[in-house]
């Protein structure tokens, strides 16, 4: 039996005609992973979809939405168990003296887990109640397991309004008055790297912030939070990452910060006012280093057959080929790579028979079973349509070795352009996603812009 909660609030919505439905409040939750730099909050909120008009009449499926400053993921592979304590024959007429309800989440796609449980029954209710269970995940051979508090809204704030952070009163600490100045572009050095990233950040009237950093390997992608006095919280959760930040305004106009992933990475990062920050050319980071090397490239599909690169790109099309080519280095653990996947389903979608690709998955383990298995759910999760080889292990060191025809394999996900000669035109490390604005928009101008080149030579 579900007698879950969400199961109750979706009985209510499908009852509800389209009209009815449009104007009524979406139930909201806080989730809150724990951390060893604090709470990680993210917002979910339930939601209801109706398919077409058919022959029966409109039928409705529940989901839950990830709420990350302007994303949105639907999760919609939900599980709903209820186990019942107490005599149903002694409490006749009434609820069971006690239910035990398990909500699971899952993420297929990143081999990730959320799941909590909560008690339902005479003498509890839900208002001000904190649910508690798991966000667990892969990491490699390792699975990952960190406690988290779920705190159902009900009705109580709007979505709009719905507070990801608690704010930090004033009389709490004592000396913050105006939230410090955070909107604007700047120049941020994480500990652990060599190279500048760029940080980006608005902060509105209620001292609501959204943001993200742009680094030479990737985005940060959606992070939403707030600001109160000189301090500024930052997160996000995909299913697969799981990303804290704190920023701290120094009396310089400086930024001092920490940055946790999981319960498995932390490190500090600086930051200083830049309006004019950028990255370096992501088409000038890696380079060709033996075309020969390319051409003799082979790996296993997803059968297990040894299968030549550049050969399924010749047979693509019905053994026509295409003018345009790319080869998509990426693993399926990484949203970065699922944002460049959807933007070469849409390049694909635009260019049709004159663009073939064949994706290069550099997964988490050894087990190619597994990894046969997590790509077939990223295509799904996709919705890809070209062939996938297993290349590999995602450690960017044995990347490089497997590979053998790039320079060094600095980022996932790693675009490799080739004409329909197979000659390498361009590759193009890491990727910017939609979080990251202009930067988006201009990256796809330059793809579409070298591959219209090659269709049209």
């Amino acid at each position: 039996m579900k007698t879950n909660l969400f199961a109750l609030i979706v009985g209510l919505f499908v009852s509800l005609s389209s009209a009815e439905f449009d104007d009524i409040q979406s139930f909201m939750f806080r989730v809150e992973i724990m951390t060893p730099g604090g709470p990680l909050p993210f917002m979910m909120m339930s939601d209801v979809r109706y398919d077409r008009p058919g022959e029966f009449g409109r039928s409705a499926r529940s989901l839950m939405v990830i709420l990350n400053g302007d994303e949105r993921i639907d999760c919609d592979d939900i599980d709903w168990q209820s186990v019942h304590f107490g005599d149903q024959r002694v409490l006749t007429g009434r609820m069971v003296k006690r239910i035990k309800s398990t909500s699971t989440i899952s993420f297929s796609q990143y081999d990730s887990v959320l799941e909590w449980s909560q008690w339902i029954g005479q003498g509890i209710g839900t208002q001000g109640q904190v649910w508690e269970g798991f966000w667990r995940k892969q990491r490699g051979d390792d699975r990952v397991e960190l406690p988290i508090l779920v705190t159902p809204l009900v009705w109580e704030v709007p979505q709009t309004d719905a507070r990801r952070f608690e704010p930090i009163q004033a009389d709490t600490f004592p000396g913050w008055l105006d939230p410090a100045p955070f909107t604007g572009r700047w120049s941020v050095k994480f500990k652990s790297s060599n190279d500048l990233a760029v940080g980006s950040f608005t902060v509105d009237e209620n001292q609501i912030a959204t943001g993200t950093f742009l680094t030479t390997t990737g985005d940060y992608r959606y992070l939403a939070g707030r600001v109160d006095g000189n301090l500024m919280r930052l997160s996000t959760f995909d299913g697969a990452h799981a990303f804290l930040f704190h920023a701290r305004m120094q009396d310089d106009g400086s930024i001092e910060g920490d940055f946790y992933s999981g319960n498995w990475w932390h490190e500090t990062w600086t930051a200083v006012r830049d309006d004019a920050a950028k990255l370096p050319d992501a088409f000038e980071q890696t380079v060709i280093a033996d075309e020969e090397a390319l051409a003799q490239a082979v790996f296993k599909d997803l059968e297990g057959e040894p299968t030549r690169v550049l050969d399924v790109l010749d047979q693509s099309n019905d053994g026509r080929g295409a003018k345009a080519r790319i080869i998509e280095i990426f693993g399926t653990w990484c949203p970065n790579c699922s944002d460049a996947g959807r933007e070469l389903v849409s390049l694909k979608e635009q260019y049709g028979d004159d663009l073939a690709i064949v994706g290069l998955a550099f997964e988490i383990t050894e087990d190619f079973a597994r990894s046969a298995e997590q790509v077939k759910r990223h295509h799904e999760h996709i919705g890809t349509s070209w062939p996938i080889l297993i290349a590999g292990l995602s450690d960017k060191d044995k990347a490089t070795a497997a590979l053998g025809f790039l320079d060094q394999v600095r980022s996932y996900p790693t675009l490799v352009f080739l004409n329909e000669h197979n000659e390498v035109q361009a590759v193009y490390s890491g990727f910017s996603g939609p979080a990251t604005g202009d930067a988006y928009k201009e990256q796809r101008e330059r793809f579409e812009a070298l591959i219209d080149g090659m269709i049209e030579d």
